[in-house]
């Protein structure tokens, strides 16, 4: 009898127990099976580059500037026309010395302008997220554990922060919020407003996958084994289920990013983002509305790095995600 044929693409249960002769079986973790699947994925992978070009954009932002751009808040009347209040060169003025144009106006380098943009809207992104994730798993993995009357009352608080208005929410928070606050100033305080009020108004998106999850865990063999070894429960969440949520954690933590990059953007496109002269990619869209018809590249350049940094945050989390649950995109 002839075997099945096989495709030496796909790697099965026999590949893994028969070992090659003169060589020890080599065991790999879940995160190295992954990490695989990843690298199989070009285009997760490119959006992985673009995502680590734009972090490293942000963190060097000062030294890129002063190597191929103008402080961010300098003016540059000189290339501005004095009649129509626009660039005097083609394109927005975009040249050897001003890469990406300058600002209508005023003449600002529109370069350095989107190169700290990225860090607002990066950090931002990051840290409300980090604030989401940490609220959502606490809650999440307390709630489908425990159950209950602790399970209804953090899953009604959830649905009621869902149907909360969090754009209008914020909008009206910035307006009361002082000009200094926890040591903070300015922009500061925008910052720190805009990071607390995303991330916790974020929190029940990632409470609902880890409660969810955690419904099913708590009856695995595992669980059971460490409940009647006497492990208390704060063994149990944290060594035995905690480890197995990780993933789809740091799935939705990779797609919830891009999600918060727009609501940093469409906040300072109303005004209720970080205070002038900081730079914003929604804040340099606003200003663009009344100038796109004589200096259309002020506005498309903002919009092109807000459209790449969300498409590639989407890509490379699409690709964690089938890597790290290839039947979910079945």
């Amino acid at each position: 009898m002839t075997a099945p044929p096989h495709d030496p693409g796909t790697a099965t249960a026999v590949d893994v127990a028969v070992a090659v002769p003169g060589k020890a079986i080599e065991g790999r973790s879940p995160w190295r099976i992954a990490w695989v699947r990843l690298k199989r994925d070009k285009v997760a992978l490119a959006g992985g580059v673009v995502v680590l070009l734009l972090v490293l954009v942000a963190v060097f932002a000062p030294l890129i500037v002063g190597l191929l751009g103008h402080p961010p808040n300098e003016f540059h009347e000189e290339e501005i026309d004095p009649f129509f209040s626009t660039p005097k060169g083609a394109w927005g003025g975009i040249s050897s010395d001003f890469l990406l144009g300058v600002e209508p106006g005023n003449g600002r380098d529109v370069f350095s302008r989107v190169v700290y943009g990225a860090r607002i809207s990066l950090l931002v992104a990051f840290l409300s997220a980090v604030v989401a994730v940490v609220i959502g798993t606490a809650l999440g993995i307390v709630a489908g554990y425990f159950g209950g009357w602790i399970d209804a009352v953090v899953s009604r608080v959830m649905d009621l922060l869902l149907a909360f208005p969090q754009l209008l929410f914020i909008i009206a928070l910035v307006s009361v919020v002082p000009n200094s606050l926890w040591g903070l100033h300015g922009s500061g305080v925008r910052m720190a407003v805009l990071i607390s009020v995303i991330g916790f108004f974020g929190w029940p998106y990632v409470g609902r996958i880890v409660r969810g999850q955690t419904l099913s865990l708590r009856e695995r063999e595992y669980v059971e084994a460490a409940r009647s070894l006497g492990a208390g429960r704060g063994y149990i969440l944290f060594r035995e289920l905690l480890p197995n949520l990780v993933a789809p954690i740091t799935v939705y933590t990779t797609l919830m990013i891009p999600t918060n990059v727009l609501t940093e953007a469409a906040l300072s496109f109303l005004g209720a983002g970080v205070k002038p002269p900081t730079a914003s990619w929604g804040q340099m869209l606003s200003k663009a509305v009344n100038t796109y018809e004589a200096d259309p590249m002020f506005m498309i350049i903002p919009g092109v790095a807000i459209f790449v940094t969300v498409l590639a945050f989407n890509l490379f989390g699409d690709g964690v995600r089938d890597a790290l649950d290839p039947k979910g995109s079945r």
